[in-house]
């Protein structure tokens, strides 16, 4: 080959390179998009006030539609506790997320010297020893002012709605509850089951303890009014130990989280209502009686949640410390990763209502 035909065959050849390396560099500009790094904002959503702590404040928006697609989720390992009745989330929903997001990691941590719960999850968070919290009630005054007093604020977003139900031994054959009639089997006013339809058979109460978390607090205040529980209450460790005592007293009546009580096999809940004219139950009608399950379970009546009907709902809340560091940037990731529509719809999964 002459010295002129190399140098054209060269420079033809440095051409067409050059050519293939601009199109496969425009092919993978368009598969693949480098996503800027994410600033934590200074506030994403609006904070609570004690003025209003009985109503649900403007949640987070999500920056994605999915878990994978969430922006400002921290790296690195994140405390977090709080109330029992998320359990069945932080079983299904956490996992999912430690999943999509692996740089995300969560670690459940239980209280040491006090029964876990939403108080005693905001107590640790107070105390610096969770990056948030997971709460089945508003924030309380008192946990405003300590966290003040300590140079931060409090933050509580909403992300899903659930019901209380009450379980009853299921040998009982009533219509069903008045709120009225609740609160006087609790406070002592009501002691025999033929007060309200049934049978001449003692009532037995059973509840956790105030001090236990969120849901005994909020039977109390919306469900009693405030007054105390009647000396005729016995009180017992957890849901676990109240399900079994019912199941075990023909007179027995237990509360707690519908996920955790519909689907029980050697209860019944019992349904619901604001007066003695509409009675909803807290699972889909028909009721599904003991002896046919484990083979079928009620399931949870969560249309009736989601509109109203059923009366006894709450929301349930992600707890931020806004501090302005890592640990607030942690709790509202969590939060906006439950407001996805996979949050959401993981968490209807785990029997709870979505808000979204």
């Amino acid at each position: 080959m002459s010295e002129k035909n190399e140098t054209a065959f060269l420079i033809s050849s440095l051409l067409i390179t050059v050519v293939l390396v601009g199109v496969g560099f425009w092919w993978l500009s368009k598969r693949f998009v480098i996503v800027p790094k994410y600033s934590v904002p200074s506030n994403t959503s609006t904070i609570t006030t004690p003025s209003n702590t009985g109503n649900p404040p403007t949640t987070t928006q999500p920056d994605g539609d999915d878990f994978v697609k969430v922006q400002g989720v921290p790296v690195g390992l994140f405390s977090y506790g709080g109330s029992t009745t998320w359990a069945p989330i932080r079983l299904l929903v956490d996992s999912a997320i430690q999943a999509a997001r692996p740089e995300f990691k969560l670690r459940y941590v239980d209280p040491i010297d006090i029964p876990p719960g939403s108080g005693a999850g905001i107590k640790m968070l107070l105390d610096g020893q969770l990056s948030f919290a997971q709460s089945s009630r508003p924030i309380q005054e008192s946990e405003f002012q300590q966290a003040q007093q300590r140079g931060f604020n409090l933050q509580q977003i909403p992300v899903a709605i659930e019901g209380v139900a009450i379980a009853i031994n299921p040998n009982l054959n009533i219509a069903g509850l008045t709120l009225s009639q609740l609160k006087a089997i609790y406070t002592g006013q009501i002691d025999n089951w033929n007060q309200v339809g049934g049978p001449d058979i003692r009532i037995i109460p059973y509840s956790r303890k105030i001090e236990s978390g969120g849901t005994v607090d909020f039977f109390v205040k919306q469900i009693l009014g405030g007054k105390d529980f009647g000396a005729n209450v016995q009180f017992v460790a957890n849901t676990t130990e109240g399900l079994q005592r019912v199941a075990d007293s023909p007179g027995g009546i237990y509360y707690a989280s519908a996920p955790e009580v519909v689907p029980q096999c050697s209860i019944k809940p019992v349904a619901i209502g604001r007066d003695d004219r509409e009675f909803v139950p807290p699972y889909k009608p028909p009721f599904v009686p003991p002896q046919l399950c484990p083979a079928q379970r009620n399931q949870l009546n969560l249309e009736a949640f989601r509109q109203g009907k059923y009366p006894i709902t709450r929301y349930l809340f992600v707890i931020v410390k806004q501090n302005g560091q890592i640990d607030q940037q942690a709790g509202e990731a969590y939060a906006n990763l439950l407001l996805t529509p996979q949050g959401q719809a993981a968490i209807e999964k785990a029997g709870f209502v979505r808000i979204r």
